[in-house]
C-alpha cells in the first residue's frame, strides 16, 4: 500500500541524505519525494510516497524518522483527507497538422503549452498523481519525447471528512 509521509526538518545541509539513507536501510523504495521551504524561514518539508505492505514498518519509519536530529515532526497523512499535488512537463510529438486533435485532448486536463517547436509541443499539466498518469497515457499514441515529474507535494486539509453514520452502524 502506498503511504504518504510528510516531514518537516531544520534545513541544513545533510538532512536530505540523512533522512533518505535511513530509508535506504530500512529497504523503503521511494515512489515519489519532494522537498522544498515551508512558510517558517529555516525549516523545509520533506513529502515522501513508499509502498508499504507492513503496517507496523510504517508505524517503526515513522518513530526512527522522529528520532532523526535535524527532523521536528513526521506525519504519515496516509489515511487522512489530503491535498496531493503534482506537475509535469511533457515533450510530445506534434506535426501541424495534428496540434489541433493533441489540444483538443488535453483541454480537459486544464494543460498548458509552454514551449512549441515546428514539430515539437511542451505541455505543462498540474494535478493528483492520477491525472498526471491519465494524461501521459493519453499523449503516448502521439509520440512522448521527453517527461519529467516534480514528484507529489501533500498536505492534510483544513477540514476532515466526518465518519460516515452507515460505516459506524457496521462496527
Amino acid at each position: 500500500m502506498k503511504r504518504v509521509i510528510t516531514v518537516t526538518v531544520i534545513n541544513q545541509s545533510g538532512v536530505l541524505n540523512r533522512v533518505t539513507g535511513l530509508l535506504m536501510k530500512r529497504q523503503f523504495n521511494i515512489e515519489s519525494i519532494t522537498v522544498g521551504h515551508t512558510e517558517q524561514s529555516g525549516m523545509s518539508k520533506m513529502t515522501f510516497i513508499v509502498n508499504v505492505e507492513d503496517e507496523q514498518k510504517i508505524e517503526q519509519l515513522v518513530k526512527q524518522l522522529q528520532k532523526q536530529i535535524d527532523v521536528i515532526k513526521v506525519n504519515d497523512i496516509t489515511d487522512k483527507s489530503i491535498v496531493l499535488r503534482e506537475l509535469a512537463l511533457v515533450k510530445v510529438t506534434s506535426p501541424p497538422h495534428a496540434r489541433g486533435e493533441i489540444n483538443s485532448l488535453v483541454e480537459p486536463f486544464r494543460a498548458t503549452v509552454v514551449d512549441s517547436g515546428k514539430s515539437i509541443v511542451t505541455y505543462q499539466v498540474t494535478g493528483d498523481p492520477d491525472k498526471i498518469d491519465a494524461f501521459i497515457a493519453l499523449l503516448k499514441p502521439y509520440g512522448i519525447k521527453e517527461l519529467t515529474r516534480t514528484g507529489t507535494a501533500a498536505f492534510v486539509r483544513e477540514v476532515q471528512k466526518a465518519p460516515s453514520p452507515l460505516l459506524s452502524i457496521l462496527k
